[in-house]
């Protein structure tokens, strides 16, 4: 593994992506403060210091949101196509930058090489998206039923839009929220994960190119760093009319809680518990291609990942001796090196939490098929590496209802389609689903009202690898908000209603008169 990393010059990378120092003491990338805390970025690859920021304290925070707010100002004024001509450079940087950045995004974040890239085309495809966007931010026309009059809305910037990310997605879904912020005119601040800061540096470095090149405000674009305390200041910040945030149920419950009493908006992607329900019409080498890969990719580490396969009794069987010796063919090492399938858990807090959640299985009852545990020696010096696991359960198992974000998979047998949606849905969590099936009635029913209660459901395809032209997010405690696609964009902006007179007298709605 160590060959594989040191292909990797992080230091060369660092430099590319304009993070010239190990210790860049910036807060927003630009504006240069240093006053906190040192935050350090340590590989789960190889357990190596990448480098180091400082933490935001209160008075750099607020000297952040006042520099978003100006910006704001220019910014709503400029007109939509061209602030979508921004972020058309803003993906045209990215693309010279892709490599280095997603060489970044694997060795800090440790999910594979080819899934760092895939993150940052996503940042490339959000601001395709973005960019047509720019020409659709549609408003509709209305009849009034006063004669001589016109009614229609129209949409309005919102002002500054905090974005809260955690580290699965380093850079991935700041871009699914801040080229749709920037073409609704507004200006964003940034609180990445402290488990993977540089990523965001370099994500706001590539950004102030773009700024500079066209003579627009820093502010459009600022990054804030630190824990979960700078993350309240956010949160509880009138200037900040929307919070964006993605990570744990209980972090959403505290930023939806926190904002909805000062009466802000929020956008909250949360927990996932996603199943797939495997059918005997399912073709069962594409199932197993897309459970693998949605059990095991980023280390299970996605809010989408797999966690639950709800197979008929028919071909459980079948179906769980095709996963076990699929499992025995899964090689796991440094994400950089592409020959493998699996790297490492974001850090051993993560780790820790995977064997708890083994031990808490075996003690409801859980039978591993293919037994979990962590790898050490030569490769795995870091202590991140695990083994990907598969357990037989049954769904009412508490640890089955929570989400463990690691490479456990669980499975559970049905035997009508009724029973088997309805274990899928018999979770708190409700972001991404998929049934695997080839009878059109099935998937039919999957589709429909009293069928998926998930954001997400999808028909012979696995759990995770959305794309960016529809709306991401789901119902329940997955928190209920959207972004990317479709009109996601309407959460960045106001809705305004407006009647227009343009008669010679005032006519009252609903008939009512009133003479002076």
């Amino acid at each position: 593994m160590q060959e594989t990393v040191e292909m990797i010059n992080t230091k060369e990378i660092l430099k590319n992506l304009g993070v010239k120092d190990v210790n860049p003491g910036s807060s927003t990338g630009q504006i240069s403060f240093g006053e906190g805390e040192l935050i350090s970025s340590y590989s789960p690859v190889d357990g190596q210091l990448i480098g180091k920021v400082t933490a935001t304290t209160e008075s750099e925070y607020n000297k952040v949101i006042e520099t978003a707010q100006s910006a704001f100002k220019t910014w709503r004024t400029t007109p939509a196509p061209k602030r979508g001509e921004i972020v058309r450079q803003f993906g045209d940087a990215l693309r010279v930058a892709k490599d280095d950045l997603g060489q970044l995004v694997s060795y800090e974040m440790g999910k594979s090489l080819q899934e760092g890239l895939g993150e940052v085309q996503e940042m490339i495809d959000i601001c395709d998206f973005a960019v047509g966007l720019s020409r659709q931010l549609y408003g509709l026309t209305m009849p009034s039923e006063r004669p001589n009059h016109r009614m229609f809305e129209q949409w309005h910037p919102l002002g500054v839009v905090g974005i809260i990310s955690a580290f699965n997605f380093p850079v991935a879904v700041w871009s699914w929220n801040t080229a749709l912020a920037w073409i609704a005119g507004d200006t964003c601040v940034w609180k990445a994960s402290e488990k993977a800061p540089l990523c965001s540096i370099a994500c706001q470095n590539i950004f102030a190119k773009v700024l500079k090149a066209n003579d627009l405000p820093e502010g459009l674009s600022c990054i804030v760093n630190g824990d979960y305390k700078v993350g309240q200041m956010m949160t509880a910040d009138k200037r900040v009319p929307l919070v964006s945030a993605t990570g744990s149920t209980r972090m959403g419950r505290i930023v939806g809680s926190t904002v909805a009493e000062r009466f802000g908006k929020t956008i909250l992607e949360l927990g996932g518990n996603n199943a797939i329900i495997i059918t005997p019409d399912a073709d069962l080498k594409m199932t197993i291609i897309g459970a693998v890969f949605g059990a095991v990719g980023t280390a299970g580490q996605r809010c989408t990942s797999t966690r639950r396969l709800i197979i008929h009794e028919n071909v459980y069987d079948d179906v769980v001796s095709k996963l076990v010796d699929a499992y025995k063919q899964i090689k796991i090492g440094s994400p950089l090196d592409q020959s493998k399938h699996m790297g490492p858990l974001i850090d051993k807090d993560a780790v820790n939490t995977y064997l708890s959640a083994i031990e808490k299985a075996k003690t409801e009852g859980a039978k591993f098929v293919v037994e979990g545990g962590v790898l050490e020696g030569e490769g795995y010096e870091s202590g991140c590496y695990v083994k990907p696991c598969i357990a037989e359960v049954k769904n009412e198992y508490q640890i089955v209802q929570d989400e463990t974000f690691a490479p456990i998979l669980y499975v559970m047998k049905y035997k009508e389609l009724d029973e088997a949606i309805a274990m899928q849905n018999d979770v708190v969590q409700g972001l991404s689903s998929a049934i695997m099936t080839n009878n059109m009635r099935e998937a039919e029913m999957f589709l429909c009202t009293q069928g998926s209660d998930c954001g997400i459901a999808n028909v012979n395809i696995g759990t995770s690898g959305a794309e960016i032209g529809g709306a991401f997010g789901g119902e329940k405690e997955t928190g209920g908000g959207r972004e990317s696609g479709s009109d996601a964009w309407k959460a960045y902006m106001r809705r305004q209603t407006n009647t227009v007179n343009y008669g010679a007298d005032l006519p009252l709605a609903q008939g009512i008169t009133f003479d002076l």
